[in-house]
């Protein structure tokens, strides 16, 4: 499955089922490039199991607002439209890996 990206118009929908990893992101921020290829390998990985998704931040201020992004790269995890676990900043893909592993163990 591809990357997904989020709206606010699609994201309580997106993320209302299942297991869903969403990268805030910006396409002046040079951390957020480091962390692409990272979140494309996850969505192949992944795919069938959870969702992989982006927001941009320039694009959908709102929902930045909304979830208190201050810094990014940001990495947010949801089960079932619930907030799980968070990470700021470039982590190793074990790092998502793990995040999105207990979610989906529940």
């Amino acid at each position: 499955m591809a990357v997904l990206h989020l709206t606010e118009s699609n994201f309580d929908e997106t993320i209302a089922q299942g297991v869903t990893l969403v990268d805030f992101w910006a396409t002046w921020c040079g951390p957020c490039r480091m962390l692409a290829p990272v979140i494309e390998q996850l969505a192949a990985q992944y795919d069938g199991r959870a969702k992989v998704a982006k927001v941009d931040i320039d694009a959908e201020a709102g929902l930045a607002n909304r979830f208190g992004i201050m810094s990014i790269p940001t990495v947010l995890i949801f089960q079932d439209g619930t907030l799980q676990n968070q990470a700021v900043g470039v982590q190793p893909a074990a790092a998502y890996q793990k995040f999105l592993d207990e979610a989906l163990m529940g």
